[in-house]
C-alpha cells in the first residue's frame, strides 16, 4: 500500500499573531511553525500502516523553502520521502489542484488530510481533493482499518458516529481519533539524523488559479476589564449579570 501524507506548515497555537503593511499580511516573525495537529494524526495512522502492514509513506504540501523544517520533522517520524510542491498556498482550490498532481503522478492508494487546518480552518483541501480524483472520500475520520483494498472507517456526524466500508483508492480527511494525543511519535536522535539522508524533492506548481485572496486581517477584540464582586454580595452579581452583562 502506498500512502501519500498531506501537511500544512502552521503556526504553533502558542505563538502570538501580529499583522504588517496596514494588517494585510501575516507577520511571521518570531513564529513557530509546526505540523497541522489534524495532519499530524493522519501521519502517525499512516505510520502505523508502515509498521503493521508495510506501507510505504510519502508527505507533501504546498509552500515555499521556509517549510522544509516542518517537513523533516515529519521525514524524522518516520515518513519515507516528502515533496515539496514550490509555491505560496494561496487558497483551498489551489493547494487542493497542486496536491492532486502528485497524487495521480504517485498513483498512491490512500490519501491522508487533515480535516482542516487550525490558521485558516477552510476545511475545504480534502473534498475537493477527493472530486479532483474522483477517489472515495471520508471526512471526520476517527478510525481507519485497511485489509486489502477494503476499508473500514468511522467519522463524526452531528449526534454521533458512522461507520462506513469503502474501497481504496480513498482520500480521508482525518483528526483526533485516527490516533490520540498520547499516540503521537517525537522524533528522536536516529530519526532526525535518518530524515538528512532522506529524499525531500521539490517540484514546481501545476497552472492553477487562486480563487480567493486575503484583503484584510483583523484581530479580536481586546477582553474589558473584570469586575470583582465579594463572594458575600450575591445581590451585586445578580444585577450585574442581568443589566449590564446581559447574561440572564
Amino acid at each position: 500500500m502506498k500512502i501519500l501524507v498531506c501537511i500544512s506548515n502552521v503556526p504553533d497555537t502558542t505563538s502570538k499573531i501580529n499583522f504588517t503593511d496596514g494588517d494585510t499580511k501575516f507577520d511571521t516573525n518570531g513564529v513557530q511553525f509546526v505540523i497541522n495537529p489534524n495532519d499530524e494524526f493522519g501521519l502517525t495512522r499512516a505510520m502505523w500502516f508502515k509498521e503493521k502492514q508495510g506501507a510505504t509513506v510519502h508527505v507533501a504540501t504546498v509552500g515555499e523553502a521556509s517549510v522544509e523544517p516542518t517537513m523533516r520533522k515529519a521525514l524524522a517520524i518516520g515518513a519515507d520521502e516528502g515533496i515539496r510542491i514550490n509555491a505560496n498556498p494561496t487558497d483551498g482550490f489551489f493547494v487542493a489542484r497542486q496536491l492532486a498532481e502528485v497524487v495521480k503522478k504517485g498513483e498512491y492508494d490512500l490519501v491522508i488530510c487533515g480535516r482542516e487546518s487550525i490558521d485558516y480552518n477552510g476545511g475545504m483541501v480534502p473534498g475537493i481533493l477527493s472530486s479532483l480524483l474522483g477517489m472515495n472520500f471520508v471526512n471526520t475520520c476517527i478510525s481507519l482499518e485497511i485489509d486489502g483494498t477494503s476499508a473500514k472507517a468511522i467519522r463524526e456526524i452531528d449526534g454521533g458516529k458512522e461507520t462506513l466500508e469503502t474501497s481504496l483508492p480513498l482520500v480521508v480527511g482525518g483528526q483526533k481519533g485516527l490516533v490520540e494525543e498520547s499516540d503521537l511519535k517525537i522524533p528522536n536522535m536516529r530519526g532526525i539524523m535518518m530524515a538528512r539522508k532522506k529524499a525531500l524533492n521539490v517540484v514546481e506548481p501545476s497552472d492553477a488559479p487562486s480563487m480567493t485572496s486575503d484583503k484584510k486581517f483583523e484581530k479580536p477584540a481586546p477582553k474589558g476589564d473584570v469586575k470583582l464582586v465579594d463572594a458575600s454580595n450575591v445581590g451585586e452579581l445578580i444585577d450585574l449579570l442581568h443589566n449590564e452583562a446581559k447574561a440572564i
